[in-house]
This record gives C-alpha cells, structure tokens and sequence, in this order.
C-alpha cells in the first residue's frame, strides 16, 4: 500500500508533503504531485501537513477521486523509480486524469 495525492492539489501544489518526506517519493507535475508507489515507504508524514488534505492512505480515497490511486501508479510507467525527485526535477507531463481537468480561470 502507498499513499496518493488527489484533486485538490491539481493547480495548487503547496509542496509541504515534500519537505516532509524522508525518502524524496513526492514528484512534481505541472498541475499535481505525485507520489511514487515503489518509493514511499507509507510513514504518513506528508499526510497531515497537507493544507489541503489531498494526501490518502491508498485505501481511504474518497470514490470521487478514486481514479487518481491509477493517476498516481501511471504516471510512473515511463519514469519507473528514479530514486528521488530532488534528482529528477520537475516532469513535464501530467498524467491524463489530470491533464484533463478544467484549468481554472483567472479572475
């Protein structure tokens, strides 16, 4: 099991679970965070410092946002486990679940 980030991140990206991660398995989208299911180690640190509560234990994701468990897990099918976001730096794709949703407008 492994944590996952869901829809209230899209366009937000706070980045407070990724200071809080000990094992760097929090990578960066344009419009989300991922979090890489072969490199967390499910300490639940970037759970509670979420100010958005974005971040759930694999199991407890709200069936709204069920499809981002498979946002999460795919969006590292080209990338596999690079061993740490800090090393790889920004992604320059979103997973489709997210790419997909509206962009919200500016005011």
């Amino acid at each position: 099991m492994t944590y996952v980030i869901a829809q209230p991140c899209v366009d937000l990206k706070d980045k407070a679970c990724v200071d809080e991660c000990p094992v760097d398995c929090i990578y960066e989208g344009p419009r989300k965070m991922y979090i890489n299911p072969d490199e967390c180690v499910d300490c639940g640190a970037c759970e509670p410092v979420c100010p958005v509560e974005a971040v759930f234990y694999e199991d407890d994701i709200p069936q709204e946002w069920s499809e981002f468990r498979r946002a999460d897990t795919e969006f590292f099918a080209g990338l596999g486990s690079p061993g740490g976001a800090a090393g790889l730096g920004p992604v320059d794709r979103d997973h489709p679940v997210v790419a997909g949703l509206p962009v919200p407008t500016s005011l």
